[in-house]
């Protein structure tokens, strides 16, 4: 730990990738050696001379005065110690050099490395790009407590620990396997910290037996890739004197019987996850570690959404329709996406309509992780049916990745606006589903060059699910001022490190208004007028009032035919849900979606003009009879 270089030479060199060339660079940074610390032109009076080579020189000369131009031990302590100077230490500074700063003053002479390998007790080298734990470090003979963290530590020679070790903390590193820490671990260590690392698979848990670590109180594996759960509390069950356990943030916590199964399994635990284990919660959970092997590993999540308000009706800004069409229907849904479940593995799907709806004025989400008393008899309550799946052909998935990034949105919307788009027309199927209330898939995308062009700017990059997720549809309904979408849909999956992927990352909910253009099949004849024959006058003209009335009154004047464009999409609302709460333990997330202002006082004004023109209308029809 030579630290005699100055801190400004120090200042140029670039900190090493062991912990070792960390700790001289920080040793550096503390200017020992510099004034007002060390030794000097400020101080040279109270030492003794440098010829004698005994262990006096250590003691300071006991001088009543100092040397003209020389500073008194008062004065430059307190030039470390005021905050306003500017030999004052860093904002976040330890204690240890605080300590050390004032030792440099106070007796300098005594900074050699047999003292600082001797006077450490916990070292903390956080975000220093460390890469290699070091043999160096055991040279640190009283060594208790050393932090890691945020490094770039991918393994560790677990020879190079110092055996007086009781905690050892490794958080956010790169290490992938515990087993690099069991070939020779520190037999004292009480806990060990590797929270926020990449540790995966099954054979982790053979690392974490009393074999290893038989004095270990408290482990913290938060945010990993463990999926074994069985397996996991399996091995813990051997560590007696294990007393903390934090697993938050693993795949393996998503398991709906994951809490209830390691305090049963664990007896001797008394925190888990940083939150308390209760006896009443030993009780509720008794048995249950002796039937892990008849629990199903799978989550299971579910997501609900409740009402929409907000929401302009587009219609009233569109002229009526004449007898040859276009006729305008709109209809609104939701959609959000979410981790689509592996080829070749069952996943259920499920939706319980009717399910409690938000009373406040934006789209509610609620994703929570069931909790079922059963997990065999997930989904078999109530009346469930299959909601709309929807997914893009590949064809489509190819236009989303054309698109640029850098596009604006107006550019999307300038587009959707326009009826003649290139898209192929829609099925009778199509026809079916909307009118029976059902969901059906978004447009397909046509085939031929020319549409493809056409089709390629109106595809909103919103629409098109991540990779990895399935982009899910709630039911299409028609504009009212609150829009019931009433959905609820529990997602069960088996491959748990995607969907703790996906739920780190959200979901996105967005609004999406759906409008089709409807035309007569046939269209209406032209009227031509024929030269009057006699006698017949009077009859034309009447007929002809009949028509005019009849037309007037609105019967007969849709066509029963009717051929549909494909629908124009709108997005009128999009934003993200943090799901990452059900990571770390929360049973539910909820939030109120709030996309901003979508309507405006002109059509507040129309609609309410229409609203009451039919209410009139419907007045004076009933009254005829």
């Amino acid at each position: 730990l030579d630290n005699s270089d100055s801190c400004g030479r120090a200042g140029m060199e670039t900190p090493g990738g062991t912990v070792s060339a960390a700790v001289r660079e920080h040793l550096r940074q503390l200017c020992l050696r510099d004034f007002p610390c060390g030794t000097g032109s400020w101080n040279k009076s109270r030492f003794l001379p440098r010829t004698w080579r005994t262990w006096r020189e250590l003691i300071p000369r006991d001088e009543e005065a100092v040397s003209p131009g020389e500073e008194t031990v008062e004065a430059l302590l307190g030039l470390v110690r005021s905050p306003h100077s500017p030999w004052a230490l860093l904002e976040g500074s330890s204690a240890e050099d605080r300590f050390l700063r004032e030792l440099a003053i106070q007796n300098p002479l005594m900074l050699k490395d047999t003292f600082f390998y001797s006077y450490f007790r916990s070292l903390r080298v956080v975000d220093k790009q460390v890469s290699l734990v070091d043999k160096d470090l055991l040279k640190f003979l009283n060594l208790e407590e050393l932090v890691l963290s945020a490094n770039q530590i991918q393994e560790i020679e677990a020879v190079n620990l110092p055996p007086t070790l009781k905690v050892l903390e490794l958080y956010g590193n790169e290490i992938r396997s515990m087993e690099c820490l069991c070939a020779a671990p520190p037999p004292r260590l009480q806990h060990l910290g590797l929270g926020h690392n990449k540790l995966l698979g099954p054979l982790e848990s053979l690392y974490v037996t009393s074999n290893h670590w038989p004095n270990l109180v408290s482990l913290d594996l938060s945010f990993n890739d463990l999926t074994d759960l069985q397996g996991m509390v399996a091995s813990l069950g051997t560590l007696c004197r294990l007393r903390l356990l934090v697993l938050q943030g693993n795949p393996l916590a998503l398991l709906p019987y994951y809490r209830g199964f390691t305090i049963d399994s664990l007896s001797q635990l008394c925190v888990l996850d940083d939150i308390t284990v209760s006896p009443s919660e030993k009780h509720q959970f008794r048995g249950l570690g002796r039937s892990g092997d008849l629990l199903a590993r799978q989550a299971q999540l579910v997501v609900t959404i409740g009402n929409v308000k907000g929401v302009q009706d587009t219609s009233v800004l569109d002229p009526e329709p004449g007898p040859q069409g276009p006729f305008i229907t709109y209809s609104y849904y939701v959609t959000y996406d979410f981790v689509e479940e592996e080829e070749g593995e069952e996943s259920e799907y499920g939706v319980h309509r009717g399910a409690d709806t938000c009373s406040c004025g934006h789209p509610f989400t609620h994703t929570r992780a069931a909790r079922p008393e059963n997990p065999e008899h997930r989904g078999r309550a109530g009346v469930w049916s299959l909601p709309q799946i929807v997914m893009p052909s590949p064809s489509a998935e190819q236009l989303s990745e054309d698109i640029p990034e850098d596009v604006p949105e107006e550019v999307f919307e300038e587009h959707e606006d326009s009826a003649e788009s290139g898209l192929s027309a829609q099925s009778e199927e199509r026809e079916d589903s909307l009118v029976s209330g059902g969901s059906a898939p978004l447009p397909g995308v046509a085939d031929s060059a020319e549409e493809l062009a056409k089709l390629r700017p109106r595809r909103d990059p919103r629409l098109c699910p991540s990779p990895g997720t399935v982009l899910f549809s709630t039911v299409r309904k028609p504009w009212t001022d609150v829009i019931p979408c009433s959905y609820e849909m529990q997602h069960t999956l088996k491959d748990l490190v995607p969907l703790k992927a996906f739920l780190l990352a959200g979901t996105t909910v967005t609004i999406v208004e759906e409008k089709i253009l409807s035309w007569p099949a046939v269209l209406p004849p032209v009227d031509v007028p024929l030269p009057a024959k006699k006698g017949k006058g009077e009859k034309d003209k009447k007929g002809k009032k009949e028509k005019d009335k009849k037309g007037k009154d609105g019967k007969d004047m849709l066509p029963k035919e009717l051929r549909q464009d494909p629908p124009i999409l709108r997005v009128l609302g999009s934003g993200l849900v943090v799901l990452e709460p059900l990571l770390a333990g929360e049973p539910l997330v909820s939030e109120v979606c709030n996309f901003g202002v979508i309507r405006t006082l002109e059509t507040d004004r129309l609609t309410s003009l229409r609203d009451s023109k039919n209410k009139n209308k419907r007045a004076k029809k009933g009254s005829v009879y």
